[in-house]
């Protein structure tokens, strides 16, 4: 039997843009979940992150793949502030959700979010099954076949039921033979 994946780590979100109060993992349970870690500034997330996201967006079932866009700022703070982040929301035609990553206290620069998932940087892509766990967390960009691909296997998988201990052996005869008891 193979194991299941790690539960993904919940999220440390200040403030929610195009959804209205808070949003968890848990309240996603069900739906698969696309989900990358950016900033505005990082030209990689805006030349092919931000864009994979809404293709994304546009092409999944709401019901079937929650998109959310994580904005973990570790540089330039005072230039990405959420007041930056809701015009660029704007200008890029943002639908999907997007979170404001809780700064470290102590002066560490790094967002809370992205220090429990040990992030390298942005843009980090997380790939979250229906049950939450947590199976795949990639640095940099992956090709759009590929995602398409991950995200359809993901899908196509069934929410695990409810652990059930196994059913007693059957001790009759059958044609294959007997079992030992």
């Amino acid at each position: 039997m193979v194991a299941a994946p790690p539960l993904a780590p919940d999220w440390d979100i200040v403030r929610w843009f195009n959804h209205d109060g808070d949003l968890t993992l848990a309240d996603l349970r069900g739906q698969v979940v696309v989900a990358a870690a950016f900033q505005m500034l990082c030209p990689g997330c805006v030349e092919r992150t931000i864009p994979q996201l809404r293709h994304v967006r546009e092409l999944f079932a709401e019901d079937q793949v929650a998109v959310i866009g994580l904005h973990t700022v570790f540089e330039h703070h005072e230039a990405m502030a959420p007041t930056s982040l809701a015009a660029f929301i704007h200008e890029y035609r943002l639908s999907f959700p997007v979170g404001v990553d809780r700064a470290s206290s102590g002066g560490d620069p790094i967002p809370v979010t992205m220090a429990r998932y040990a992030m390298r940087g942005t843009p980090t892509l997380l790939l979250i099954d229906r049950d939450g766990g947590l199976r795949r967390q990639s640095f940099g960009h992956i090709p759009d076949l590929q995602l398409g691909a991950e995200i359809m296997a993901l899908v196509g998988e069934t929410v695990s039921p409810p652990a059930t201990p196994p059913s007693a052996p059957d001790s009759a005869c059958g044609p294959d033979g007997c079992p030992v008891d």
